[in-house]
């Protein structure tokens, strides 16, 4: 964006809400609002992170129904609500799915989904980077299922996960499975190469809607 937020020795919190406010006006206020309790400079580097690409990722989006609806209570309780998160968060794949998170509420605004958004919220908070490895490698779409004639889901998620063994694969699923972001029951089971290469199917909706989260660009 050609735009940086400088380091200051005065207060960073405004620092950043006069950057966001710079590029996305519309968005500004609720931020600046949200902004105003975390002091914490490690917290605040956090938070800075996702709302300078949050902001990268809304500069050329335009929408009335979007600069209507962030200036809602119930966006800024849904903002307020991220940005904890986001503070605690350690994880910077993480902290991505909240910025998609964000960027998806933003651009996809709906008069009746507070309740869906806190459920996601919630599970954002559970889930861990194997959760998030194991979704990416679900998620892809198959290979060349001629270079091997039978396969199994487990073998596969292996391979695409750096051959993390296979007890660990075993329960990142079972985990997956119970936060309802995949529903791959038969991880040991024999099958064609075609079966074994294409598990997308085994992703929820709830678990593709993270996939995209972690996308840059995503809608």
């Amino acid at each position: 964006m050609g735009k940086e937020i400088k380091k200051s020795t005065g207060d960073k919190a405004l620092a950043i809400s006069a950057f966001v406010s710079s590029a996305v006006p519309w968005i500004g206020g609720p931020v600046s609002n949200v902004l105003g309790g975390m002091v914490t400079e490690r917290k605040i580097d956090r938070v800075k992170e996702v709302l300078t690409g949050l902001a990268e990722d809304l500069e050329n989006f335009q929408s009335a129904v979007s600069e209507e609806y962030v200036r809602t209570e119930e966006f800024e309780d849904i903002l307020d609500e991220t940005l904890k998160r986001v503070a605690r968060e350690r994880s910077q794949e993480k902290r991505e799915l909240y910025r998609g998170f964000l960027r998806h509420t933003v651009k996809i605004p709906s008069d009746d989904a507070y309740a869906l958004q806190i459920q996601v919220l919630q599970t954002l908070e559970q889930v861990l980077p194997g959760h998030i490895a194991i979704l990416r490698a679900l998620s892809q779409p198959p290979g060349d299922p001629s270079n091997s004639m039978m396969g199994s889901p487990i073998n596969t998620i292996q391979k695409r996960t750096d051959n993390v063994g296979r007890e660990e694969i075993q329960e990142l699923v079972a985990q997956t499975n119970a936060l309802r972001l995949t529903n791959l029951t038969s991880l040991m089971v024999t099958m064609t190469g075609t079966g074994a290469e294409d598990l997308r199917h085994s992703v929820t909706k709830l678990g593709n809607e993270l996939v995209r989260y972690l996308s840059s660009n995503g809608a």
